[in-house]
C-alpha cells in the first residue's frame, strides 16, 4: 500500500459537556497539528499516490472553515462534544467530500483509504481512518 501525507494546523476553541471532561468543560483553546494521509494500493498513471499540492490545498481549505474560530458557536457542532476523535472524522468525511467532487483532480476518485489524525499534543493524538470505496 502507498501512502503520501500531508500536515497543516488549525487553531479552535471549544468546551465540552459532562464530568468526563473535568476542567475541560469550561471554554478553552487547542491547536492541531493535522495530518491527511491518502492510501492507495498502486500508483496512478503519473506514478503517484495524489498530487501533493492539491493534497495540501485541499487540506488547508477543509481546515480554514475551523481556524480561529469557537466551535461551540457553530450550528454543525450544535450539541457535539467536539473532542479530537470527533474532528478527526469530521474532517477525513469533509476530505472525501472534496474527493468525491474532484477537488484533488481526477485519479483521486481511485483511492483506497484516508487516515486523518489530530495532534493535541507532542504526547498526544486521535486519529480517523475510513475507506475511500463505495
Amino acid at each position: 500500500m502507498y501512502s503520501i501525507n500531508v500536515r497543516d494546523h488549525f487553531m479552535i476553541a471549544h468546551s465540552f459537556r459532562g464530568d468526563t471532561f473535568g476542567p475541560a468543560q469550561a471554554l478553552h483553546g487547542a491547536t492541531y497539528v493535522t495530518d491527511a494521509t491518502f492510501f492507495r494500493d498502486s500508483l496512478d498513471a503519473d506514478g503517484v499516490v495524489i498530487d501533493i499540492a492539491a493534497a495540501t490545498e485541499t487540506l488547508r481549505a477543509v481546515l480554514a472553515r475551523y481556524n480561529l474560530t469557537n466551535l461551540d458557536e457553530l450550528t454543525e457542532f450544535e450539541g457535539v462534544n467536539t473532542t479530537t476523535e470527533y474532528l478527526a472524522r469530521h474532517i477525513a468525511d469533509a476530505l472525501a467530500v472534496a474527493i468525491d467532487n474532484g477537488d484533488l483532480g481526477e485519479s483521486a476518485q481511485t483511492l483506497d483509504r484516508l487516515k486523518v489524525t489530530l495532534h493535541e499534543s507532542h504526547v498526544a493524538s486521535a486519529a480517523y481512518e475510513r475507506s475511500l470505496k463505495g
